[in-house]
């Protein structure tokens, strides 16, 4: 009845237009985008690294 949802990260070297045509090689389509900063220390300091960026996915057809 429900449908899965799972979550697709774009990868470090990935553009998000890459993510999403992988998600939609899969056969899923995103309902949603979480984004989240990374950080590491740099003397002492946290520096961003990077913006982790994450879609939620749902099948693009039933599965039943």
């Amino acid at each position: 009845m429900g449908k899965k949802q799972i979550w697709y990260e774009v990868k470090e070297n990935e553009s998000i237009e890459e993510c999403l045509e992988r998600m939609r090689h899969d056969g899923y389509m995103a309902i949603g985008r979480k984004e989240e900063p990374l950080f590491h220390l740099v003397d002492g300091e946290p520096t961003l690294l990077r913006q982790k960026i994450q879609f939620k996915a749902i099948p693009t057809q039933d599965t039943e």
